[in-house]
């Protein structure tokens, strides 16, 4: 049983479940599904969806803008370290292909998506969703990438560096595409104070990480949801100011979880309840009727499956023809389709951009519907790589799953 519980965590099985259960709920009684969604927790003035005049923090807000917070903490913890000495992105030359193609990978589905709204006739109505597409699931797709390659293969780095850099621009843009409100940027002193008491924390030497997450991150998520950026990105800014170690030995290496600094036990304490939370974060957010589906969803699985491995590969030649980087042994310019095809499953973080780009609705429920369908770049990967020839490669080291 415990085998099973941590193969469940450890590749993020509860989000699928999560997101199923919430599927087949909305379908089957959408008037009570929508009653949990929205059940009023307690009111207060500051913080909270707006419900009859008054703030109210319910499920949804809980999960989606206070515990998702959490998920995003990890994956920013992810980007830092890998900025580290010894870290992906601290060499510049080994990092250039990736990053490149991960640009394609953003620019293109964008794009398309945009291009796609213009054609039918909807663009003012949908143009708000262009980053919806420009997602990748790191988990989703390192599982695909790993069945088909082999955890011994070169892609799988590439792949992991690929959509960790795909998640810090896609940070940077939920922050600044899509404001929750009226910007009222003073309050984000309240971010710099958090940073400037978790130095100071720092240099007394103060290890436990729980101050650093109630006062810091508190001070932090309060200043983001005031401002009017969204909450759910309120912890990053701590995240550098927390003791870590100075250098990286690998993305997503859970030989790190024996690490004593600081940071190193905050993502080993919080990564198997943060599994928990995306399983509920798929409860509250896929509870879409089937009939929902429209033009939103056709641009966003457009942007997907088709911008996404043309972004990669496109942009993956410049990269080497035009600029004269280098791919990683191992790698055939059409493998950067296949890892294009793998990394266009949008899933969670598409999901969430969804629920952040447009209100409530016909058109948020739309693009959600794209956001699950992106699954279907799974069976496109296989396709392709069978097609191809992709010779698989076993290795000692298999790079775990997370997030």
């Amino acid at each position: 049983m415990r085998r099973t519980i941590r193969f469940l965590l450890e590749n993020s099985l509860f989000l699928v479940l999560g997101a199923a259960v919430g599927l087949i709920w909305a379908n089957l009684d959408h008037e009570g599904y929508e009653a949990l969604l929205h059940l009023p927790l307690f009111e207060n003035p500051w913080v909270g969806a707006l419900h009859d005049g008054h703030r109210v923090v319910n499920l949804h807000f809980l999960v989606n803008d206070i515990l998702m917070a959490l998920f995003f903490a990890i994956a920013g913890k992810e980007v830092w370290e890998a900025l580290l000495p010894g870290g992906p992105l601290s060499n510049p030359k080994k990092a250039a292909t990736p990053l490149i193609a991960t640009l394609g990978g953003i620019v293109c589905p964008a794009l398309i998506y945009l291009l796609g709204a213009a054609m039918l006739g909807r663009f003012e109505a949908l143009a708000r969703g262009w980053a919806i597409p420009c997602a990748t699931d790191i988990a989703f797709s390192y599982m695909v990438a790993r069945f088909i390659f082999g955890a011994g293969h070169a892609a799988i780095p590439f792949l992991l560096l690929l959509a960790i850099a795909d998640d810090a621009i896609g940070l940077l843009i939920i922050a600044v595409a899509y404001p929750q409100g009226e910007l009222r940027p003073l309050f984000l002193l309240l971010s710099v104070a958090a940073v400037v008491v978790c130095l100071a924390m720092r240099r007394s030497r103060l290890k436990s990480f729980w101050p650093y997450l109630l006062l810091g991150g508190g001070l932090s998520w309060a200043g983001f949801a005031l401002a009017g950026h969204h909450p759910a990105l309120g912890l990053l800014p701590i995240i550098p100011a927390m003791p870590h170690s100075h250098i990286d030995t690998g993305l997503f290496d859970w030989s790190l979880m024996e690490d004593t600094d600081t940071l190193s036990r905050f993502e080993h304490w919080w990564k198997n309840p943060v599994e928990l939370i995306l399983g509920a974060f798929g409860l509250f957010n896929a509870g879409v009727v089937l009939n929902a589906v429209g033009d939103a969803s056709l641009l966003v699985l457009a942007g997907l499956l088709i911008g996404k491995p043309m972004g990669v590969w496109g942009f993956g030649i410049i990269a080497v023809k035009g600029f004269n980087f280098e791919l990683p042994r191992g790698i055939r310019m059409v493998d950067l389709v296949i890892i294009g095809f793998a990394a266009a499953i949008g899933f969670t973080v598409a999901l969430f951009v969804a629920t952040v780009a447009f209100p409530p609705g016909t058109a948020q429920d739309a693009a959600k519907m794209g956001a699950l369908g992106s699954f279907v770049a799974a069976g496109l990967t296989w396709g392709v790589a069978k097609i191809v020839g992709v010779v698989k490669v076993s290795g000692e080291n298999e790079v775990p799953s997370g997030h």
